[in-house]
Order: C-alpha cells, then structure tokens, then sequence
C-alpha cells in the first residue's frame, strides 16, 4: 500500500525505515521524502510507524 502518493513512499518502505532507525516524521521525511509536499500522509506514515515499533519490540511473557 502507498503511504505517500507524492512520493510513491509504500508502507513496505516505511515499515524498513523504522527498523533502520527513523522512528519519526523528520528523520522519514529526510530519508524519504514522507510529508514534505502536501502532508497528506503524515496520519497514515505515523500509524505505521507506531505499528512497526509495537511489532519490533520484544515481548515478555509471565509464565505462570
């Protein structure tokens, strides 16, 4: 799914740049270009980015 249309910015792309490190809209707008022309997609690239973060923590489970 395109997250930015101006941009052709997938969320597959997204999704990679946080596992690389940009966890925010200023660091994906500088890597790629998230944002930086009609704003649009900043809703949608900051649920993404919260979805990936969520996935690519470690999970702790209680064993009882």
């Amino acid at each position: 799914m395109y997250v930015c249309i101006c941009h052709a910015v997938t969320e597959k792309q997204v999704r990679q740049a946080v596992d690389d490190g940009a966890t925010d809209i200023k660091s994906l707008k500088q890597k790629l270009g998230v944002g930086s022309e009609c704003g649009r997609c900043i809703q949608a690239t900051l649920e993404v980015i919260q979805a990936q973060l969520m996935e690519s923590q470690p999970r702790y489970y209680e064993v009882a």
